[in-house]
């Protein structure tokens, strides 16, 4: 069936469509008959049990700098007017995000939202994966420079980085006679109230960083993303680049780990990251990486995402 989807992104004149997982789905929907519209997270409202958007519905193409075309703006209620919503705008990971989950929870009686917005709050990227720790590297999660101190003199070499960044941001490599650790305890604590999160460094990321995507818990592509010479971050933000891979025993065996807690929370797009077979990030607020994947492996993941999308919706609305 005909789909009426709402997708809550960010502006579209920002996009680049030549990587853009979010307009990689948008494409995959027109594709598929579904007619999309088009609202920013900021633009969301409630009142009297309603939750609305002003939205435009909007038509995509694969050609730059013609890429979109608006329609009309009208008032969307996201419980009557709509079969899905789409969250897709990018992080930060903060109080405007998680306000947005819960509004749009208030509509999941009629509304199918991808990923379910309860789920995504309580499963923020680096705090999610603490559940699988038997995957990770040694990890801690701190404000206290004594901590830090002691966990950086037993692994010799850590990584820094913030709980709620994004695309590689504010991650900093401590060698093993750096001295910066105290200034950037401090100044994580003066930038951010939450913990930051410590981890023994794997110097196998210079081989890559793995971007696995599974889709309703069922692992359907990977990519691998290789830092710059000097850079320890592989993100494709950052500059990474991607390169074609396939998936170890060890990385079969995560997967397989998670992918049924995925389904169960209705998580139905998710990436998550390996490095040298340890899971360090389970992706599930707008993950990415799906154009590069189809690209070195010849699938479909958009379709992959509408066929699990579609069968949901139709069991939501009988």
């Amino acid at each position: 069936m005909a789909l009426r989807v709402a997708v809550q992104m960010d502006p579209m004149e920002k996009i680049n469509i030549a990587g853009d997982s979010t307009f990689a789905i948008m494409l995959g929907a027109q594709q598929r008959g579904h007619s999309l519209y088009h609202y920013t997270a900021g633009d969301l409202n409630y009142r009297d049990g309603r939750v609305t958007a002003p939205a435009r519905r909007v038509t995509v193409q694969r050609v730059d700098g013609d890429h979109f075309a608006f329609g009309e703006q009208v008032m969307l209620d996201l419980a009557d007017d709509v079969d899905v919503v789409l969250m897709r705008q990018d992080p930060p990971f903060d109080l405007a995000y998680i306000t947005a989950t819960h509004l749009l929870e208030r509509i999941q009686h009629r509304t199918l939202v991808v990923n379910d917005p309860a789920a995504v709050r309580n499963a923020p990227e680096k705090l999610f994966v603490l559940d699988y720790a038997r995957f990770m590297p040694p990890t801690l999660i701190t404000r206290s420079l004594d901590e830090a101190r002691a966990f950086h003199s037993e692994y010799g070499e850590v990584v820094v980085k913030p709980l709620y960044g994004n695309a590689g941001s504010a991650v900093f490599h401590v060698g093993r006679k750096d001295a910066n650790l105290a200034a950037l305890t401090e100044l994580f604590g003066q930038v951010w109230r939450e913990p930051f999160m410590v981890q023994a460094f794997l110097p196998q990321v210079s081989e890559g960083d793995k971007r696995i995507v599974l889709v309703d818990g069922k692992a359907t592509g990977a990519i691998n993303r290789l830092p710059r010479d000097g850079e320890i971050r592989s993100n494709l933000a950052a500059g990474g680049r991607a390169a074609a891979t396939d998936l170890t025993e060890r990385e079969h065996e995560i997967c397989a780990a998670l992918g049924p807690e995925l389904a169960r929370r209705g998580l139905v797009f998710v990436g998550i990251d390996v490095i040298a077979g340890h899971l360090t990030e389970i992706n599930v607020t707008s993950p990415t990486g799906i154009v590069a994947i189809d690209r070195f492996n010849g699938t479909d993941t958009p379709a992959l995402i509408w066929e699990a999308i579609e069968a949901k919706a139709s069991a939501l609305h009988g």
